[in-house]
């Protein structure tokens, strides 16, 4: 009776109608400003998690999207490895009663709450939890094709967290089928085929090529992915541009990968061994033709003249696009890219890395730059190490709030670190009476 109480309580908290209360809150950063009072600013971070989880429970919709719109929020702004080692089974199961149950928005922040779990707790039993728990509500959910931002969610976060939680290349294809379903559903009697809008379509070869990314290619079922060149080739002729430009991106990514035999779609010929060499001849020239039909789709794209009422910053970015995929099929050159986080430079120079750092950026949003600085998972991804920062090893920016706990003389924070600078005080000051000569030798060294 307490718990469901406390519930009620902490839901009145987040259902109110001063939404800033909960947008402040949700912001506090959880990063120590000093080594003294810091529990206290984990504490209170604690503290909010614990109240947006048993806003989980309630009833109304719109408070538990209130819930998960700050858990998300906090989890952009710190990785909160101590609350997910004690609530991980909760927040999980929650979230997935969420996306059975919710409106499309609710589904959509369970969708990326869920996926930012994954990634906080990183490979290991329980990112492998993650994806077992959720393949099937996912799958579910994606049946149901309302709202295109809905589907792009949960596409999102299956491949987040088949990116970590997937050991075994089964459960990465399994995944990667998931979402060719979305685009090409297996029809039976009572199903009427829908047609995708541009945005999902974008998600879905996205979502695909991320994927792709993590398998060596002979290990996916040719079956499984035949005429898949010749589907993405049919997207370069697409209108939308960014259905076009990830059509593009998941080419090169095959080409690069190099096993187009498991792509091409050429049905096999006799395994009689008098006919090997005439289907081998056969295939190459098939995936030949497929190269050269697709080489002068890029070129066009790449040189494409503006028309009427076109973005001219979404047909730069189709052109450098395609620049960069034409370089890539004419000579084998892949882009290379550098960006700063840090102080500390990362680097891709491939489309295997391009690809999975800009579906992660695309993820993260304004949580990039913060993860990419601590988390130990995504270093290992891209081999990046971050500078060595000031204060406790980490890079901290004092919020507003955070200036508010800190610098007030009456706040916890304040009071606990005067205790702890008087304590210093006192503790220095008996050193430095018994070894006040040692002292002096240790400075001039």
């Amino acid at each position: 009776m307490g718990k469901r109480n406390s519930q009620r309580k902490n839901a009145a908290m987040l259902d109110s109608d001063d939404d800033d209360s909960v947008s402040s809150s949700s912001t506090v950063r959880s990063d120590p400003m000093v080594v003294s009072g810091a529990e206290e600013v984990e504490l209170d971070k604690e503290s909010l998690l614990d109240q947006c989880l048993d806003a989980l429970y309630e009833k109304r919709g719109s408070t538990r999207e209130k819930a998960l719109s700050a858990i998300i929020d906090t989890f952009n702004n710190n990785l909160q490895h101590e609350f997910v080692e004690k609530k991980f089974v909760t927040l999980l199961h929650q979230c997935l009663n969420s996306i059975k149950r919710g409106s499309a928005k609710e589904i959509s922040l369970a969708s990326h709450a869920i996926g930012l779990l994954a990634l906080t707790t990183g490979p290991g039993d329980k990112a492998k939890e993650i994806l077992e728990a959720s393949v099937s509500p996912i799958s579910q959910a994606l049946k149901s094709r309302s709202e295109t931002s809905k589907i792009s969610s949960l596409l999102d976060c299956l491949a987040i967290i088949t990116f970590v939680g997937g050991n075994e290349p089964g459960e990465t294809e399994k995944s990667m089928q998931m979402m060719w379903q979305v685009v090409h559903p297996k029809l039976g009697s009572n199903v009427v085929a829908t047609k995708p809008s541009p945005a999902i379509i974008t998600s879905v070869v996205s979502a695909w090529a991320f994927l792709l990314t993590t398998t060596d290619g002979w290990t996916l079922d040719p079956k499984n992915w035949q005429e898949s060149i010749s589907y993405f080739s049919s997207l370069l002729d697409k209108d939308d541009r960014s259905v076009r430009i990830a059509a593009g991106e998941a080419l090169a990514l095959i080409f690069e990968i190099g096993n187009l035999e498991k792509f091409s779609g050429e049905a096999k010929g006799s395994s009689d061994s008098s006919s090997h060499e005439e289907n081998n001849s056969r295939e190459f020239a098939h995936i030949q033709g497929l190269r050269g039909k697709i080489l002068n789709q890029v070129r066009n794209l790449a040189m494409e003249a503006g028309g009427k009422g076109s973005s001219k910053k979404d047909l730069n970015s189709q052109r450098n696009s395609f620049r960069d995929i034409l370089e890539f099929l004419e000579y084998g050159y892949s882009p290379e890219t550098s960006m700063k986080i840090g102080g500390e430079s990362l680097n891709t120079t491939t489309w295997c890395q391009l690809i999975q750092l800009n579906f992660l950026k695309h993820f993260l949003g304004g949580g990039f730059v913060k993860h990419m600085q601590e988390n130990e998972f995504l270093h290992d991804v891209f081999s990046f190490t971050p500078k060595r920062k000031q204060i406790l090893g980490v890079e901290h920016r004092i919020s507003s709030s955070e200036k508010r706990l800190y610098k007030s003389p009456n706040s916890v924070l304040n009071k606990a670190r005067t205790q702890s600078l008087n304590k210093q005080r006192m503790l220095s000051q008996d050193k430095n009476a018994g070894h006040y000569s040692v002292g002096l030798g240790e400075e001039e060294v």
